[in-house]
């Protein structure tokens, strides 16, 4: 694996830099503290709105065309996302096209102008981003979850905003949350691959070093209530009916975090799960079943989504249950735990073969938690969890106040207390 060097400029901004043997690409990734979570109601979705504004032209690049083709021109990947507490932006490119790489990203991130007329452009197509999006129940699904756990505060609200919002964005709304946000002191900028450390260390140094420090707008805690399941219906018409089953769990600093995610493997990650298994194999409801675990600095949830045929839903919420319960009642065997565990230090071990991805791993790291640890380390804490943790994890968080249904389909409101009915545990 490979080493990773952290040093912070008088600015504030941390230089995470991540030499790679045998790497033939390079990533350079930029990672700022902010996104939905950091949002207030009358301007959701503007860290999202933001971040596309980065690509529409600086002084040396004046319009996206020039943005574009820089890296395009070298066969280099790039883009930028949003989530409730990341907003990041990365090129990855061949290693002798470093130095254009890092040129290029610290310009649109320090350059950018923000032109008005392409504000007012970029509201269309971010309209119909969030069209496609409301048209794809699978991506859909996880606000309507989320939604459903949080409600009407920062954690429930989409990412990208309601269009009301991105309708009234201006240039002053984008460059005030930019100025109140975009703090060096907020910044992470990482580089792996096929680098010499000192000398990609200067050459950050010398774009990134100047700005000063200046307070950040913190985001409000998130609260948590519920004393019974609880289930949100969406009615649309289509060929499935798309679900997540699911509870409220750990966010990433809860010491459990590496029992639930074990737990979310055993239950519905890979295909020997016991979900996949008994969904799909055995009964032949759905092509795709999964489980994940997932934590924040605030919230965490684990969740089981799949989509199913319309007359199927209430025999999926069952079978789901049927295996939630009986990890409460009853212990995993040592070979189903020691299986989970192989399978999660093995697909993070092959995640790690390329730069950009050890660029996001120790980025966010050190982004949400302020605190790195090595695959090596990671995996020490995974082999410390025993079978009791995952019993003690399982009667934690499969019990009636923290189990919540999001659907998507044919379905009526009215059928609600007759699904509701369904989640008994």
């Amino acid at each position: 694996m490979a080493n990773y060097k952290k040093i912070t400029l008088d600015n504030g901004l941390r230089v995470i830099t991540i030499p790679m043997e045998n790497a033939n690409s390079v990533t350079v990734l930029i990672l700022v503290g902010t996104g939905s979570k950091y949002e207030t109601k009358d301007i959701n979705g503007i860290s999202h709105f933001l971040e596309h504004m980065f690509f529409k032209g600086t002084k040396k690049r004046p319009n996206t065309l020039d943005v574009s083709e820089t890296l395009d021109s070298v066969g280099g990947e790039y883009n930028a996302f949003t989530s409730k507490e990341i907003t990041g932006f990365y090129a990855k490119v061949d290693k002798s096209h470093f130095d254009v790489a890092l040129d290029w990203i610290s310009d649109i991130f320090l350059n950018s102008k923000f032109d008005e007329e392409e504000v007012k452009r970029e509201k269309g197509v971010i309209i119909e981003e969030v069209n496609m999006y409301l048209d794809t129940p699978t991506a859909y699904l996880g606000d309507l979850w989320e939604k459903l756990l949080y409600g009407d505060q920062p954690a429930g609200w989409m990412v990208i905003g309601e269009k009301e919002n991105i309708l009234s964005f201006d240039r002053e709304k984008v460059v005030e949350y930019y100025k109140s946000h975009y703090s060096p002191s907020n910044v992470i900028v990482c580089v792996a691959g096929a680098i010499n450390e000192k000398e990609a260390t200067k050459k950050i140094e010398d774009y990134f070093k100047k700005g000063g420090k200046s307070a950040i707008d913190q985001k409000i805690e998130v609260r948590e209530e519920q004393s019974e399941p609880e289930v949100l219906l969406h009615y649309k018409k289509t060929d499935q009916t798309h679900f997540c089953l699911g509870v409220r769990a750990y966010d990433m600093f809860d010491k459990r975090r590496y029992s639930l995610a074990l737990l979310s493997i055993i239950l519905g990650g890979n295909m020997s799960s016991r979900l996949f298994i008994k969904v799909r194999e055995r009964n032949g409801l759905a092509y795709s079943i999964h489980t994940s675990a997932d934590a924040t600095t605030d919230t965490g949830y684990l969740v089981t989504q799949a989509g199913i045929d319309h007359k199927n839903l209430e025999k999926a919420i069952e079978l789901i249950l049927q295996e939630y319960k009986d990890l409460k009642n009853n212990k995993i065997t040592e070979k189903e735990l020691q299986k989970a565990k192989d399978y999660l230090k093995g697909t993070t071990s092959l995640s790690l073969d390329s730069s950009d991805s050890q660029a996001s791993f120790y980025a966010v790291q050190e982004l949400l938690e302020k605190n790195i640890l090595t695959p090596e380390e990671k995996f020490k804490l995974i082999d410390m969890v025993s079978i009791d943790d995952i019993k003690n994890v399982a009667e934690d968080i499969f019990v009636p106040e923290k189990i919540n249904l999001a659907v998507i389909g044919p379905i009526e409101e009215k059928d609600s207390t007759r699904i509701k009915q369904l989640l008994k545990i």
